[in-house]
């Protein structure tokens, strides 16, 4: 008889065939301390080595290991989202696949959570990264995330979170929107967030797939997750915005032409006009504005992912 875990465990997998095996003994090990029925969800983004393999070979031995994989590599905030779509448990915890997060730090999350939080992240208190090419442009990208979404972190970066999965199943996600997830789910649904310390290990095997290059797409992305939180809830209000400078500039330029001509019969003809060409896109912006008001009213966000699946294998029985 099927059981629904409690608990889902999402981690993505990148070429991570000689440690998939020493990952899911590990995750298995701690889960099975938690005293909860749980659920591994392995996500293969596409690896081109042998990982969907082994994990096969490991579900199919293993009922609690769930894998899906996709047809190529799509990155880590896609491969995320189809493991949230997967995730049967009603708190999902995610996790990097090359064995730096701790799987024993999962009972510090989900204490955090019985407090009252919704979403609970990690900490790399003491990281065991490079400082030049990972630590430091995490460190800007953490304090750039938090001073504009107003969620305060310490660690945007590490995937050791855990969520309450109502917050996450209607949101749809791409890019590199992985990192926000905590603001997200904070800002367009009210989740209750908080941090603590976990620990951090060293990569053991393979090489990491980030490096400095990425603090400029963490910038891209905070510009896309603004829009998203803050201008969907308003359209009308940053439309206007836009448009209330070219609004008192026209004006003001009209009132000038108005004037001038009052005063003398003589004046200069581009003044007017160049007062309805700024006028005209004062009000091109408050019709956008409004047409982005009635988009919003009756738009829907499903959650579903974009990115197709090629198989999914599922490890069915007693949980």
């Amino acid at each position: 008889m099927f059981t629904k875990p409690s608990i889902s465990i999402v981690v993505p997998l990148f070429n991570e065939e000689e440690c998939a095996e020493q990952l899911f003994t590990t995750i298995q090990g701690e889960a099975d301390k938690l005293g909860k029925t749980y659920e591994i969800v392995f996500v293969d983004d596409g690896s081109s080595d042998k990982t969907f393999q082994i994990c096969e070979v490991i579900a199919a031995k293993n009922p609690q290991l769930r894998v899906v994989k996709f047809r190529r590599n799509f990155g880590q905030t896609p491969a995320m989202a189809a493991g949230f779509q997967a995730a049967r448990g009603e708190i999902i915890v995610t996790m990097d696949g090359d064995l730096q997060n701790n799987p024993a730090d999962m009972h510090k999350l989900l204490a955090k959570m019985d407090e009252g939080f919704d979403v609970v992240s990690g900490w790399r208190y003491e990281r065991k990264d490079d400082f030049l090419t990972r630590t430091l442009p995490s460190r800007i990208a953490n304090w750039l995330i938090s001073t504009f979404t107003g969620v305060h972190l310490h660690d945007y970066g590490c995937s050791l979170k855990a969520y309450r999965s109502r917050f996450l199943k209607p949101i749809r996600f791409y890019s590199d929107m992985h990192r926000f997830f905590p603001a997200i789910a904070s800002s367009l649904a009210g989740a209750r967030t908080a941090e603590i310390p976990v620990s951090h290990f060293p990569r053991r095997t393979g090489q990491s797939k980030y490096g400095l290059s990425r603090i400029f797409l963490v910038i891209a992305d905070l510009m896309t997750i603004l829009l998203i939180t803050r201008f969907l809830r308003k359209p009308m209000y940053w439309f206007a915005i836009l448009g209330l400078p070219f609004l008192i500039l026209g004006s003001a330029l009209l009132a000038f032409s108005v004037f001038q001509y009052s005063a003398s019969s003589e004046g200069l003809v581009i003044v007017p006009s160049i007062s309805f060409m700024v006028l005209g896109t004062a009000f091109h912006f408050i019709l956008s504005g409004i047409l982005a008001e009635y988009v919003v009213s009756t738009g829907e966000t499903d959650g579903r992912s974009i990115i197709a699946v090629k198989t999914v294998h599922m490890g069915e029985g007693r949980i």
